[in-house]
């Protein structure tokens, strides 16, 4: 799959180094609601037993022939046809460069055609502007905001919740 030079491919183990080191770095983790350091067995601990069983979907997000980031549909639910989307551009010079949209897309075409889900939703901090804007550009839509929904270190943070559905996305693309 590719969109604007930018393609996604499963991840493998092969790729724990990588995850890791991305999943770790202060400009990603300040985005993450669990900010606990991933480990590398940690990291193939959730290869084998969500991403291997089926659960989460996790690509790799390349632009042109360099790895920058993953994608990943997780807590997919086949009986109600809907999973929860995440995104970490681990590479910082390919931020802000429409990367994230770009592979969006493409998990969202897997997403509704591949799998043939309904619904994908996503969780992002209200002050992530740049997050939010990219995830408009790729079809989500704006469902609430949930004050104070995450406690950091005793600090209430809002977060954004979005959404795009099947019919939705088929009118878009």
């Amino acid at each position: 799959m590719m969109e604007n030079n930018v393609t996604i491919r499963p991840i493998t183990e092969a790729d724990t180094e990588k995850i890791v080191k991305w999943r770790n770095a202060p400009s990603v983790m300040e985005h993450f609601i669990y900010r606990t350091p991933l480990t590398a067995e940690g990291h193939l601990n959730w290869f084998h037993n969500r991403v291997q069983t089926g659960e989460v979907a996790q690509f790799m997000i390349c632009d042109g022939e360099n790895e920058v980031g993953s994608v990943y549909l997780r807590d997919i639910d086949m009986q109600n046809k809907k999973c929860e989307y995440g995104i970490f551009i681990g590479e910082d010079a390919c931020r802000g460069k429409g990367v994230g949209t770009a592979a969006a897309r493409l998990a969202l075409d897997y997403a509704f055609g591949t799998l043939g889900l309904n619904r994908v939703y996503l969780r992002v901090f209200a002050d992530n502007i740049r997050a939010v804007k990219s995830y408009e550009k790729a079809g989500f839509r704006f469902e609430g905001r949930f004050r104070q929904d995450v406690l950091i270190d005793g600090t209430g943070y809002d977060m954004v919740f979005m959404g795009i559905l099947r019919d939705e996305w088929l009118k878009q693309s």
